[in-house]
């Protein structure tokens, strides 16, 4: 990613190309001894293979730590570590790093293969493909655009109120498909209406059909897939604004800023709010069914909906509030559009907006096909088994238990499994024109080349060495050694431990990719919950949602990297707005989990089905946790 990033920024300058070739040449500079040149060349070539060279020598660094203490839970922790280790450098790809169990617990004595095998296509990863599938159908069939353009549309395109759409629809749209996708489609999209609000001259032709270029649909593309963070791929995008000179230049260019920034974090944001919106909440939901196998489904579609969306409603709105501050300032007046010299302006951007709305035509039969099962599949989600009624899986499809046997992930894959089947055109025979003699079928809603080039397989992988770190920590008796050693944490109030942990996990995700911070921290998350008589969701749901708040960085998520390499932002105007907003997405996690979250997961009192996996703790008044301030 950094690689991209280097490339497409203008470097070096024309200006300081004749002074670079001076510089290089031999005459400028004096001669240097054999042995400097030596230094210098080894340097060079440590360098060039620097992830080969991390590659064998941590392993061997690590290797005292097995031989010296030969037990099962050193076996797994010397695993955990280089994994955690390689994920950090990224020496190797995050999806093979993943592998790594399969190997290496086996070997060690940790697992048999043919468990460590299963972990990686549980119920979670099943979930994970069914949902994907959907989210491709629709965009697919551009339902994505149309919904955003449509949005933006009722909104209006006054500087507060552009801001706020464009807000809505990427967390709206982020919520159901990729993070990444969503933002590669709406960054040229808001760079499009700026262009017409700031730079389209009096009596510019804004008659229907005339093409955007810059208004263009960025698609996905498997080739340029970025490993970090997320299931996306980062973009060719046009280049930024040049640097502003008036006064008019420098406001434009900073809300240009702004709304390129507004559309990474809302992608962000929107990601948490359902359970398939980003990769982290899929963790959580995987590690707490492998470690709490009794846990009777406390996380699912509808209860992590309840939880998340209040949070990500109210995250959104104060990141509105703090890039307008930031980048439009105090003048409400102004942000609001109360200008005449602005009608027009405002107009042509408008029209920009109307017209490519009116160029995707009437709603075509594919669209509304994919529309009625995803509202479908969102139906069957909440009502499965939402926990406050009894759902039509607690209905048609109980276990001895009276629980729903049939899962969120079995959900997906039905309607992901009648998108194959359903035509994209009213069912009927039509000539093939290449051949009018031969007659062809209509496609189907979704075929398989454009699931296989649009699925994101590493993170699958990436799910099932995760799931697979959590039982080998369970099965080497890791975890409870974790428990133990953990007790002391006791003493502190457990608002406090929450609001240190969220803060660790959000820093740490900034340069770390978020599924594999949520992979290493889950399982020792969970050991500490059962070290101090904790509810383990108490720590484990605000630490999944700190994960996702990486806000400061290009390189934290493929969204920052996305707007970031379309130019006009600097490392420094990411980090300024991203550091506050870092502080009060803490502060709204800090407030769900001590308030709404207690009645829906029943966070006042130790689950019996985390007493089972740790019997020595003994539920009291003081290790109860009690709402925070």
């Amino acid at each position: 990613m950094l690689h991209q990033l280097y490339i497409s920024l203008p470097w070096p300058p024309t200006c300081f190309s004749q002074s670079f070739s001076s510089l290089n040449s031999r005459e400028t500079w004096p001669q240097q001894p054999s042995w400097v040149h030596t230094m210098v060349t080894t340097w060079k070539a440590l360098w060039a293979y620097r992830f080969y060279l991390i590659v064998v020598i941590l392993p061997i660094l690590l290797l005292p730590l097995p031989i010296l203490l030969p037990e099962k839970k050193v076996y797994c922790g010397y695993t955990i570590i280089l994994m955690a280790l390689y994920w950090s450098t990224e020496a190797l790809p995050l999806a093979v790093t993943a592998l790594l169990p399969m190997v290496l617990f086996p070997m060690m004595g940790i697992m048999p293969a043919s468990k460590v095998c299963l972990l990686y296509l549980n119920d979670t990863n099943v979930l994970f493909i069914g949902g994907l599938m959907v989210a491709i159908a629709v965009e697919h069939w551009n339902l994505h655009k149309r919904i955003a353009l449509q949005v933006l549309l009722i909104i209006g395109v006054r500087p507060a109120l552009l801001m706020l759409g464009f807000m809505l629809v990427t967390a709206f749209l982020s919520m159901w498909i990729s993070n990444t996708a969503t933002t590669a489609m709406m960054v040229p999209i808001a760079h499009a209406v700026l262009e017409q609000l700031y730079k389209a001259p009096k009596g510019q032709d804004l008659e229907e059909g005339k093409d955007n270029p810059t208004f263009e649909l960025q698609e996905a593309s498997p080739q340029k897939e970025v490993t970090k963070l997320d299931n996306g791929q980062v973009h060719p995008v046009p280049p930024g604004p040049l640097k502003p000179k008036s006064q008019k230049e420098k406001e434009q260019f900073r809300f240009s800023q702004g709304m390129s920034l507004c559309v990474c974090y809302s992608a962000s944001i929107g990601g948490i709010a359902t359970l398939t919106g980003t990769t982290p909440n899929l963790v959580l939901q995987g590690q707490v069914n492998e470690i709490f196998k009794e846990n009777g489904n406390v996380v699912n579609f509808a209860s992590w909906f309840i939880f998340a969306f209040p949070a990500m409603i109210i995250l959104l709105l104060l990141a509105w509030l703090w890039l307008q501050v930031l980048f439009l300032g105090f003048n409400l007046r102004k942000n609001f559009g109360f200008r005449e010299q602005a009608k027009e302006q405002d107009k042509a951007a408008y029209q920009v907006i109307q017209r490519e709305h009116k160029q995707l035509g009437r709603m075509t039969f594919a669209e509304i096909a994919v529309t009625f099962l995803f509202v479908l599949l969102v139906v069957l989600w909440f009502t499965r088994e939402p926990g406050f009624f009894k759902g039509w899986g607690n209905l048609a499809f109980p276990n001895s238990k009276g629980e729903s046997i049939v899962s969120d992930g079995t959900v997906a894959i039905f309607i992901s499994i009648i998108m194959f089947i359903v035509p994209s055109k009213i069912p009927g025979l039509t000539q093939d024109p290449g051949n009018p003699e031969k007659l062809k079928a209509p496609p189907a809603l979704l075929n398989w080349k454009t699931v296989n080039e649009k699925m994101p397989w590493n993170i699958m992988l990436l799910l099932g060495g995760g799931f697979a770190l959590a039982q080998g920590s369970e099965d080497s008796a890791l975890s409870m050694w974790l428990a133990e050693s953990l007790t002391p944490l006791q003493n502190l109030p457990p608002p406090a431990i929450v609001f240190i942990l969220s803060l660790v996990v959000a820093v740490f995700t900034e340069c770390t990719s978020n599924v594999a911070t949520t992979t290493l921290f889950m399982p020792i998350l969970a050991s500490m919950a059962k070290a101090i008589c904790l509810h383990p969701l108490y720590i484990m749901l605000p630490c999944t949602l700190a994960a996702s708040l990486a806000f400061m960085l290009p390189v934290a998520t493929p969204p920052n990297a996305i707007v970031f390499s379309f130019g006009g932002l600097k490392v420094s105007d990411m980090a300024r707005a991203g550091f506050l907003l870092n502080i009060l997405g803490v502060l709204v996690i800090m407030l769900a989990i001590n308030s709404w979250s207690y009645p829906i997961f029943d966070l006042g009192t130790f689950p019996a089905w985390a007493q089972t996996s740790a019997s020595h703790c003994v539920v009291s008044q003081s290790n109860t946790t009690t709402p925070g301030p």
